[in-house]
C-alpha cells in the first residue's frame, strides 16, 4: 500500500494516508473541525476530528466518552475487540489510546446498500495544554460478496489494510503549526 504525505487543516497537521484516498471536501461539505478521506477504490475512510478536550478522571474514561459519543443512538450492535495505549511517534510525550471495534448495522431497507459490519480503529490523542482531543477513526466497511472472508479468528485483507492505515497515522501524524489549536 502506497502512502502520500497529506496536509490537513491547511497544512497545520500532516499525516501519511494511502495514496488512493481522496479528500471528501472536494465532493461534499465537511465540518471545519473534521478532515475526511475516502478510498477511491473501495469503501474505507479516515476521519480526523479536532474536539474539545474532555476532562475525565483518566485517559481511558476520555476514550470511552468519545467512543460512546461516536456510537450512541445508531442502533447498531458494537463489539469491542481491544483497547490499548499507543504512541504517536511525532508526539510521543502526549497520551494516546486506541480502541478497535466492530459495528454491525441494523438491517436496512433492501433498496439501501448496508455493510455486513464495519471494522473500526479509533485513535485518541490528548493535547491537554491545547484544550484539545484529536480523534482519528479508520473505518473499514465489509459488504457481503465484496470481500474475501477470513478463516475463523483471522482478519480479512480489508482489516489488515485498515491496520496499516492506523499504523501509518501513528508513525507520521505531525502537528506543524500549534497555533491551529488557539481559540
Amino acid at each position: 500500500m502506497a502512502f502520500t504525505n497529506t496536509p490537513l487543516y491547511g497544512g497545520a497537521i500532516t499525516v501519511h494516508l494511502p495514496s488512493a484516498y481522496a479528500d471528501t471536501s472536494q465532493i461534499r461539505e465537511v465540518p471545519d473541525h473534521q478532515e475526511v478521506y475516502l478510498d477511491t477504490n473501495g469503501y474505507s475512510s479516515v476521519v480526523i476530528e479536532i474536539l474539545e478536550y474532555v476532562h475525565k478522571n483518566s485517559n481511558d474514561e476520555a476514550l470511552q466518552y468519545h467512543f460512546a459519543d461516536l456510537v450512541d443512538g445508531m442502533g447498531d450492535s458494537t463489539t469491542i475487540l481491544k483497547q490499548d495505549k499507543v504512541v504517536f511517534k511525532e508526539l510521543s510525550d502526549k497520551p494516546a489510546l486506541a480502541l478497535t471495534f466492530i459495528q454491525t448495522p441494523v438491517p436496512a431497507l433492501p433498496s439501501r446498500k448496508t455493510p455486513e459490519f464495519v471494522y473500526i480503529h479509533l485513535l485518541l490523542l490528548r493535547l491537554k495544554e491545547q484544550g484539545t482531543d484529536v480523534m482519528v477513526t479508520v473505518n473499514v466497511p465489509h459488504y457481503k460478496g465484496e470481500y474475501e472472508e477470513a478463516a475463523e479468528g483471522q482478519e480479512t485483507q480489508l482489516m489488515k489494510d485498515g491496520g496499516l492505515v492506523m499504523e501509518g497515522v501513528l508513525q507520521t501524524f505531525k502537528v506543524v503549526e500549534w497555533g491551529l489549536f488557539d481559540g
